[in-house]
């Protein structure tokens, strides 16, 4: 559906959306609904637009940030994608219980990179931090990490991150579902500090900068630097001509990492965010990489997605299908969050 026309069908259930998120905010702010509050400090990581922040690998930094001085962690997640229910432990800090399946590829990402962080999926966080307290009594994290959730106001938070894409900051100023807007963009205002991610152009960077600082809330600027590509197996490698292939909320992301890290893409194929794989699909990926002579090629969320379907993994393995990890780069005002994510952990909240 071209955008105009999406834009002129959708833009009254967009501003009603706007109007109920509107009013529950202000029930949240005048106190008549209340968040309950953890024994535990909390830091939320979230955006205020659907999708492609890079919000996950910033979680994933925090958390290591947590580690390197000494802080046991726990993350809680509703786990987007997943096929389970309610509360699920994905990780006990010393054994993966959950597959990407069951816990959803993003955390199940964040449990394999972080083994000795709890995870906890849950569609309440409430409820994922209830279970902590009864599974972990005694042998309570020093910190709650919460994944997306700005918008989950049912539980208080200590420090609240906002994650703004530099590619696309505000989802067009269109609210859900004409835009990709999750609340009106007032809504800022209840941040501790902005993370904008993504910056490949400066100057473009610069007019964002000047919105998020007319709410007077300290603003990080963050890039994404790629690591090296990772075989999914032994096989024999390709030269990197790659197809590049992902179910993400912003590909165009994925394919500026690829160009950063000096790997040519001929070609590429992309898919709805966190859509299921398919025999089809992953056959069709490798028909098209062996006709053109190309390497495959998907990000590390994907690739944590495919694995569990064995014909799935086994039939890109033999491709020599790679994946690339990708690391946030904090180049200016990493200081500031350190600090503060430092000041929590000590007990000191900062200043709403």
């Amino acid at each position: 559906m071209p955008d105009r026309l999406a834009s002129i069908l959708l833009g009254p259930a967009g501003r009603l959306y706007g109007i109920v998120m509107s009013i529950r905010n202000a029930l949240y702010d005048r106190g008549i609904l209340k968040a309950w509050r953890s024994p535990v400090p909390v830091v939320s990581v979230g955006n205020i637009t659907t999708g492609g922040t890079g919000k996950t690998p910033l979680v994933d930094w925090i958390i290591r940030f947590y580690h390197a001085h000494g802080r046991k962690t726990a993350i809680i997640s509703r786990g987007y994608g997943r096929q389970t229910k309610g509360a699920r432990l994905v990780s006990d800090g010393s054994s993966i219980l959950l597959g990407s399946r069951d816990a959803g590829d993003e955390i199940a990402m964040l449990a394999a990179r972080n083994p000795s962080a709890i995870v906890i999926v849950a569609e309440k966080r409430q409820e994922g931090v209830e279970l902590l307290m009864r599974e972990f009594a005694g042998r309570m994290p020093d910190v709650i990490v919460l994944d997306d959730a700005f918008q989950h106001r049912a539980i208080a938070r200590d420090l609240d991150i906002v994650v703004i894409n530099a590619q696309e900051p505000f989802g067009g100023k269109r609210m859900l579902p004409a835009g990709r807007l999750r609340e009106p963009l007032r809504g800022l205002q209840r941040a501790d500090i902005f993370i904008q991610n993504k910056i490949t152009d400066e100057k473009r960077a610069a007019t964002i900068i000047d919105v998020l600082k007319q709410t007077g809330k300290p603003v990080v600027l963050s890039r994404i630097m790629p690591g090296n590509l990772v075989p999914v197996s032994d096989e024999p490698q390709r030269p990197l001509r790659v197809l590049a292939f992902a179910g993400i909320g912003a590909p165009e992301g994925f394919l500026h990492s690829l160009g950063e890290a000096g790997i040519e893409v001929i070609a590429s194929r992309f898919f709805r965010d966190h859509q299921p794989y398919t025999i089809e699909s992953v056959r069709s990926i490798v028909a098209d990489s062996n006709r053109l002579g190309l390497t495959p090629v998907t990000t590390e969320k994907d690739w944590f997605r495919i694995r569990e379907e064995s014909t799935l993994a086994a039939t890109l393995e033999r491709a020599g299908c790679r994946y690339l990890p990708i690391e946030p780069d904090l180049f200016e005002g990493r200081a500031m969050l350190e600090s503060m994510l430092i000041a929590l952990r000590m007990g000191d909240a900062p200043d709403s």
